[in-house]
């Protein structure tokens, strides 16, 4: 065998042996992923009972219901265009309130109901997840605001004072 030939197979074994790993590792993370959907979105084409997704979008106005003592909250996130009815049981972060946006994480049962695992709430009250705020900007439903940068703008007057 001539060393071009031994320098050949070398390089074909080492991109097999690389292709496998590849294969062995985007194998293994697929069990990790979880998408992003819209309430539009998902009403369109839902997920298979018990797959995790995440749903964000607006709570609805009016939507927020106890439903038993075990601490069931239920509430209805939306885009504006469609809406999705969520059950979450747990205690909602302290941020969480009506006509905010919200990202859950979690599945739809076996009677097509969305059940939440962990609820994610804005964290001030500027803040909007970007893809709550791209799904909700697609629905041409939703218009920046000057001033959303931040929660606090800090300035100072002609005396030096901070205002």
């Amino acid at each position: 065998m001539t060393r071009k030939t031994r320098r050949l197979y070398l390089i074909v074994t080492s991109l097999l042996l690389l292709g496998v790993a590849a294969g062995l590792v985007l194998n293994a993370l697929s069990d990790k992923i979880v998408f992003f959907f819209s309430p539009t979105e998902i009403t369109a084409k839902p997920p298979s009972p018990g797959k995790v997704v995440r749903l964000g979008g607006l709570v609805e106005s009016g939507s927020l219901r106890k439903l038993d003592n075990a601490g069931t909250i239920s509430f209805t996130l939306t885009d504006l265009k469609k809406s999705v009815n969520v059950n979450y049981r747990g205690i909602l972060p302290d941020l969480f309130r009506e006509g905010q946006g919200v990202v859950v994480q979690g599945s739809f049962n076996n009677t097509g109901q969305f059940v939440a695992i962990d609820v994610l709430a804005k964290h001030d009250e500027k803040y909007m997840p970007p893809e709550v705020a791209k799904a909700l900007k697609a629905s041409g439903r939703w218009e920046e605001t000057a001033g959303q940068v931040g929660s606090s703008q800090v300035g100072s007057n002609a005396n030096g004072s901070i205002q």
